[in-house]
């Protein structure tokens, strides 16, 4: 039962992060609020790693690792901007089918999935597709959303990829598995921010809800990490994989989002699919 609570808990934490992310990319550019609420996970994962002591693995065992944070960057990149030009309730249940692209990459190198992962395949992508149908009119909000989908599956393959690599790495070490994607993601916003010139003035205002975004994120993977520890992984992924809903609930409570009916269908499906995909 304490796992089970620890992995509700880091749900709730990546859900809101995820609100509060999106949120704040709509009125800070989306370099800054990445750049900012990725630096404060990184710095918590290097105070962490100095207070255990444990000596890194061979970079070529972190090399996958590291990979996997430059997807996952361009899969939080696409996230966010999904985030903010769309409806929260859409893109945040299909970015998290990125789960199943572990699944799919097993599959391609000759494993076999277990059944609830392959009904959690084909219900996470009938769920996509009735999610991303919109009504027949023409519209700059009907554009941003298809946009705003297209976004979120571009997510769902950078989150897919990230998963991929830490899968590899994590089984030498955990903590320093998430720090080489960390600073390679880090690293490579660095860059992006430095060429295109990422406005750091007028952040006051937005300073503290991104402050809050990465120590949320970061207090996620900590609470993730310890009810793998005391728990059954199964049941421990699945509790986890209920964070896209906390982001839909936040948006309808807060923003008073809306949808059709057959997209609220194709959003409980996605969800549904992720927790299969996890349970299996």
């Amino acid at each position: 039962m304490t796992a089970l609570g620890l992995a509700l808990a880091s749900s709730l934490c990546w859900g809101v992060a995820d609100f509060i992310g999106g949120l704040q990319s709509r009125r800070v550019a989306l370099l800054t609020v990445l750049l900012i609420c990725q630096g404060v996970g990184l710095l918590g994962l290097a105070v962490l790693i100095a207070v255990r002591g444990v000596p890194a693995p061979e970079l070529t065992r972190l090399l996958p690792a590291a990979v996997g944070g430059l997807g996952g960057i361009v899969g939080l990149m696409a996230f966010y901007r999904a985030l903010a030009i769309g409806t929260m309730s859409v893109v945040a249940p299909i970015a998290a089918t990125g789960v199943a692209v572990p699944v799919v990459v097993g599959l391609a190198g000759g494993d076999r999935p277990a059944p609830l992962q392959v009904i959690g395949l084909v219900a996470a992508s009938a769920g996509v597709v009735l999610a991303s149908r919109e009504q027949r009119v023409a519209g700059a909000q009907d554009e941003a959303d298809r946009t705003s989908v297209a976004l979120a599956l571009v997510a769902a393959v950078g989150f897919g990829s990230f998963f991929v690599g830490m899968r590899i790495s994590a089984r030498y070490d955990v903590a320093w598995a998430l720090l080489a994607a960390r600073v390679s993601g880090v690293a490579c916003l660095a860059v992006l921010a430095t060429a295109r010139g990422a406005p750091l003035t007028g952040l006051r205002p937005a300073l503290a809800p991104l402050l809050l975004t990465g120590a949320l994120d970061q207090g996620a993977n900590g609470l993730f990490a310890l009810a793998s520890r005391h728990g059954l992984l199964s049941l421990v992924s699945v509790g986890a994989s209920l964070y896209p809903l906390v982001t839909v609930l936040l948006a309808r409570a807060v923003l008073g989002e809306r949808v059709r009916r057959i997209q609220e269908l194709g959003i409980a499906a996605s969800l549904a699919g992720v927790v299969l995909i996890a349970a299996g």
